[in-house]
């Protein structure tokens, strides 16, 4: 079940009115039970390895707590074993449903060099929605019972919930479990009825369908038909189809996001923030604080430290970098466009902290002002650039494609498509074009209250007069059902992140 699909509307207010009249202490039994449904509308077949997910990560849960407060000597090796069978286990789901077409091919690949019969698939094999998700969810959890940051959740079915719960199932923001399960824990005591916070939920949801429909799916529709066709395009609309894309990845992925943070407002839930303005970043660093928060955070965490961060020689402080942005790489999807744009922020990385101390010292030797606007502007400008790059890579079908793109940004200059109108024939019309630059604009605006205020958009309209909060929250109604980028049977388009 997509958010944006009109199933979702009527689904969403029956699962929150009947959450708000039931008996308090049965309200994460029917949360679940939604939770279970909202994912079997798209294929109940693979409700199955959310169960077996579940299922592993639970009972390893379990004896990963009776083994913290055993104290006996082998009590480490059980705890390494117990951890180890449930990562392999969980890991060598997702690897078969969502790497194993991948690994074939290149195998077939290699062995079609050398001449040899190439190896037929004998699956037929589709990527479950929300796999990447849930299985990070899940595994963080135990991750956390096994450092003893939190206990083994004993009922089974708030933990099932935990690892499933709809709004943020399929595309996150993945949670940690100690956040979650005390939230859970509290909804037989908790008020739900709360105006503020149901309004405030909403509004994100509004702000969430915006982003998605108005201005993602619109952009979208440009960046289809310069990828699509880029040999019969030159530098501008290349440019013009990169940084669009750059635009419909962030509006699409935060629009999710947006939408589930909201829709969990509204019934109790605090999740946590996935993006805070990360095209206003002043580094590759700092952009990595501000996007997709809840994955970078989790490869730091579960990844990164593991390996020994940056306590370590600088050489180890590399190599653990470009591992953990590989395989962050990798964990996009099964491509080696993934794989080159993980590794290209990584690369970011080592070079942004090999040359801190030469950019310090050129700073001080021009005596450069480095808290004026136009410092931290070209800052955010140098940023942006290298993470459009990445994204070349990202958005293309393969390497190739990525770098034919990329060569005739450089070699095929036509300043002229600024002034012909030939930008019009990149599958928006005049029209189509202002209602995109005038919807940017109230994403730029919105965006500078997140980043100069430090405010959401709910809490910033709930410190506003009551005229202002509703006239922006009708506007956004209009704006969705008067410019939204419709589809068949009032469908939109899918979020992109689906497909990881």
């Amino acid at each position: 079940m997509l958010f944006n699909s009109f199933s979702f509307l009527i689904f969403f207010p029956i699962v929150v009115f009947i959450y708000l009249i039931i008996p308090k202490k049965v309200r994460y039994l029917w949360l679940l039970i939604a939770s279970y449904y909202f994912y079997m509308c798209w294929n109940p077949r693979y409700v199955i390895l959310l169960l077996l997910s579940t299922l592993i990560t639970y009972i390893s849960g379990l004896l990963l707590e009776k083994a913290n407060h055993s104290q006996k000597d082998h009590v480490t090796s059980v705890k390494k074993l117990i951890v180890a069978f449930c990562f392999i286990t969980n890991i060598g789901i997702l690897t078969f449903f969502k790497y194993f077409n991948f690994l074939l091919e290149n195998v077939n690949d290699l062995l079609h060099h050398f001449h040899l019969s190439v190896i037929s698939n004998p699956f037929s094999i589709i990527l479950p929605v929300g796999i990447s998700f849930y299985t990070f969810q899940a595994l963080s959890y135990i991750m956390d019972v096994y450092r003893g940051k939190n206990n083994a959740e004993k009922n089974p079915f708030k933990y099932a919930l935990y690892v499933s719960f709809f709004p943020q199932l399929i595309a996150g923001p993945i949670e940690r479990s100690g956040t979650i399960i005390s939230q859970i824990n509290e909804t037989a005591t908790k008020k739900l009825w709360n105006y503020e916070r149901i309004t405030g939920g909403f509004v994100l949801m509004l702000w969430g369908y915006f982003q998605k429909m108005v201005i993602a799916d619109r952009v979208g529709i440009l960046v289809d038909t310069v990828f699509d066709n880029y040999y019969m395009y030159g530098t501008i609309p290349l440019l013009v189809g990169a940084v669009g894309f750059a635009i419909q990845l962030y509006c699409d992925f935060a629009s999710y996001s947006a939408i589930a943070i909201g829709a969990a407002k509204v019934m109790g839930f605090t999740l946590m923030e996935n993006f805070d303005t990360p095209y206003f970043a002043t580094s590759i660093q700092d952009f990595w604080r501000r996007w997709h928060i809840s994955l970078s955070t989790w490869f730091r965490d579960y990844l990164y430290f593991p390996l020994g961060g940056s306590r370590c020689s600088k050489l180890k402080k590399y190599r653990n970098l470009m591992i953990t942005f590989i395989v962050s790489g990798l964990w996009h999807g099964a491509n080696w466009t993934y794989l080159v744009w993980g590794a290209l922020h990584g690369l970011y990385q080592i070079v942004g902290g090999k040359l801190r101390p030469t950019k310090t010292k050129m700073n001080e030797i021009f005596h450069t002002k480095t808290e004026s606007f136009s410092y931290r502007l070209g800052q955010i400008l140098v940023t942006f650039a290298l993470v459009d790059f990445a994204w070349i890579f990202f958005r293309s079908k393969s390497i190739t494609d990525a770098c034919r793109y990329i060569y005739r940004i450089f070699t095929r200059f036509d300043l002229w498509t600024l002034f012909d109108k030939s930008m019009y024939s990149l599958g928006l019309d005049w029209m189509e074009y202002n209602i995109l630059l005038g919807s940017m604009v109230i994403l730029l605006l919105v965006s500078l209250v997140r980043y100069l205020l430090k405010q959401p958009i709910d809490v910033f309209l709930s410190g506003q007069c009551l005229w202002f909060r509703w006239a922006v929250i009708f506007g956004l109604l209009l704006g969705i059902i008067i410019f939204g980028v419709y589809g068949i049977d009032v469908n939109s388009i899918k979020f992109l992140y689906f497909q990881f």
